[in-house]
């Protein structure tokens, strides 16, 4: 991983200026390749870098494409079905943090 610094807040341990490369990430969520340009095309996953070669993933990138490869795996969700489930997991956290603050 090229740079890796890790802060607590709240129990919670956030990756701060996180670049993975396609294969870092791909070992840390034991997926193929294939599943990561899929969900780039789908716009699950958007990288920094203009091709594949030069893709890097951030922490909030490798937090989505953990989730993803679970929703694949346990629940045989396709890509499409993916891009909508993280899309509505990210609203829920939103209005429960939204719930919360009030």
């Amino acid at each position: 991983m090229s740079t890796n610094r890790s802060v607590l807040l709240e129990g919670v341990v956030v990756e701060e200026q996180l670049h993975l490369t396609v294969t870092e990430i791909c070992q840390a969520c034991s997926i193929s390749h294939t599943h990561i340009e899929e969900w780039v095309a789908e716009g699950v996953l958007q990288p920094q870098g203009s091709s594949q070669s030069e893709w890097r993933f951030t922490g909030h990138s490798l937090r989505r494409a953990k989730i993803a490869s679970r929703l694949v795996r346990d629940l045989e969700v396709n890509t499409p079905g993916v891009a909508l489930a993280l899309d509505l997991l990210e609203e829920i956290e939103a209005l429960r943090k939204q719930l919360n603050q009030s």
